[in-house]
């Protein structure tokens, strides 16, 4: 069996990661200019940018330690595909960007050291189309590309050491029964010391993001306007709440909007969509070829192309799809179901094929495999070609127990796509579960090329879970122990680790692949043991004790500076 790389490990000082990974959250600065330079040296010689790829990296395995992370391989994928369109059109499109989907109904989204960009569920859910999705990510891409997070480090050193000590309680509190109220609250505790100068910081830069955004948005082809238009919806969402802070989106509190701000933007915008007119026949790209493609240039700019691409008129969109199972996997499934099945009943102009993809997802997801295989037919009878669809109908016979007609489906649309994350999957999971061992095999050989580079612990959790019912114990001991990293528990990883290393029948190559894990998990390890810290998989530490500022957002997250 040919061996398999290791995902990459955390090789740097936890505390300095976590002091950089929080200035991203609640860090000042002090420029008053509208336009600045790049810094140069200046901010690298604190923070390389290898350095603040660790910390981002960092930050997520601690975030999806709380539950506070969407893994799943189809939204993944869908996220990234649409950040990096939009950094292909940016000014650096050769830096490194990852993109990933915040459990949180809060409308909110942030930008974190090494281009780590995070969109909270519920900023997906209320926007209108592609576009403005779009135009929120691009402004963040705005953030990392004029260096806004490299001039807050910079310029907060003194509040650097006193935010990494909120974190390191963030994440000791956060390992707990309620993890996000008491991460949140302990977060916030410290990031109200600079709520103040965060304002006064951000205003400035979020106007620089926003150009940089717009222009991004044209680039890739999509609207400029959306920018401008959907944090004037926000602002609009304000004025009719008029009620307090409780009634203010969270986008507007950490991204403050004015008058004169989207004024701005509307006027760039609309140079921009002036010069998209003057030049009609500017080139397009199918997938295939932007994907070899790192110059700035549309995606698919013409709307109509777009359309034929997805199958012709009265297709269904892939954005509205995912929208939906955003929602579904953001949420109570059964709860939704009812949801689904209310609105669907009342009103007619609900009955859309996103919402009954939707419902389709809430009652596979809740056990009711069999009726959303009725839900699904239709669909499938209008779109026979989408392979969203095709999947969600594969997943919901699997949960019905039509695991023949399941496998057989599953087997079609890997043909298709063979290196679709979302699809290998749940054919692994059909091989697997209730499988031969032959079938086993056959989901572990499927799922391995998958895991170079790769950092989603469900990849590897999946491929445990086939290692393990083909008989290659070593193998399933090897990714559970990633899966566990990956999912920021560390410890745990360790002493899997550990337990692997013990074992008699280790050949010479599993063994030294083994040693080379413990060697790269030791430093951190032995640093989270050193602060004594108390986690779930740390049971023996000690959880420092933070004295808490009074907190404008407290009981949740609610990210500051720097988005």
């Amino acid at each position: 069996m040919a061996p398999r790389p290791a995902p990459r490990l955390f090789r740097t000082r936890l505390a300095a990661a976590l002091a950089c990974a929080i200035v991203a959250f609640g860090a000042a600065a002090q420029d008053t200019s509208v336009r600045l330079p790049d810094l140069g040296s200046s901010a690298n010689a604190l923070v390389s940018p290898q350095e603040a790829q660790e910390y981002g990296a960092a930050m997520l395995r601690q975030m999806r330690s709380m539950d506070m992370v969407v893994d799943d391989a189809m939204l993944d994928d869908y996220i990234n595909d649409l950040g990096y369109r939009l950094v292909a059109a940016s000014d650096k499109p050769k830096d490194h960007f990852s993109f990933f989907i915040v459990k949180e109904d809060v409308i909110n989204a942030f930008a974190a050291p090494g281009g780590y960009i995070a969109v909270n569920s519920g900023l997906i859910d209320i926007t209108n189309s592609e576009s403005e999705l779009a135009g929120v990510i691009a402004h963040e891409i705005g953030h990392i590309t004029q260096n806004h997070l490299q001039r807050a480090f910079e310029a907060s050193k003194k509040d650097a050491p006193l935010m990494a000590l909120v974190l390191l309680g963030a994440i000791a509190a956060g390992a707990g029964a309620h993890a996000g109220d008491a991460a949140g609250a302990v977060l916030m505790g410290g990031q109200g010391l600079m709520l103040q100068r965060q304002i006064n910081f951000t205003r400035k830069d979020e106007v620089e993001a926003d150009r940089a955004g717009i222009q991004t948005l044209s680039n890739a082809g999509y609207d400029p306007n959306a920018m401008a238009a959907f944090f004037e919806r926000m602002q609009d969402t304000l004025r009719a709440g008029a009620g307090g802070d409780r009634d203010v989106p969270e986008l507007l509190q950490t991204h403050p909007v004015t008058l004169s701000r989207i004024s701005d933007a509307k006027s760039r915008a609309d140079a921009l969509a002036a010069q998209q007119k003057l030049r009609p026949n500017a080139p397009t790209l199918t997938k295939t070829q932007w994907e070899k493609s790192t110059a700035p240039i549309p995606y698919v700019k013409d709307p109509t192309v777009l359309a034929a691409a997805q199958g012709g008129k009265g297709s269904v969109e892939t954005y509205a799809l995912m929208r939906e199972r955003v929602r579904v996997l953001s949420a109570d499934a059964l709860q939704l179901s009812t949801y689904y099945a209310s609105n669907l009943a009342k009103h007619p102009e609900f009955d859309t094929p996103a919402n009954r993809y939707g419902y389709a997802l809430a009652l596979t997801r809740s056990g009711r495999g069999a009726k959303a295989v009725d839900e699904l037919q239709p669909l499938l009878k209008n779109h026979p070609d989408n392979q969203i669809l095709q999947l969600a109908m594969a997943d919901a016979k699997l949960q019905s127990g039509q695991r023949g007609a399941a496998l057989g489906m599953y087997a079609s649309l890997n043909g298709q796509s063979p290196r679709n994350r979302a699809i290998a999957l749940g054919y692994a999971h059909a091989l697997t579960e209730g499988g031969s061992k032959e079938e086993a095999v056959q989901a572990a050989d499927m799922l391995r090329p998958m895991l170079d580079n790769a950092d989603e612990p469900e990849l590897y959790r999946s491929y445990a879970r086939a290692s393990e019912k083909a008989g290659e114990t070593v193998r399933a001991g090897e990714a559970y122990a990633d899966a566990s990293y990956l999912s920021g528990r560390p410890f745990d990883a360790m002493e899997q680790l550990k337990r692997l290393l013990k074992r008699p029948d280790l050949d010479y190559y599993a063994r030294a692949r083994i040693q080379a894990r413990i060697a790269d998990l030791t430093p951190l390890v032995m640093e989270l043991r050193k602060r004594r810290l108390q986690t779930e998989d740390n049971p023996d530490g000690r959880t420092q004790q933070l004295q808490q500022p009074n907190a404008s957002c407290a009981g949740r997250l609610c990210f500051g500076a720097g988005r």
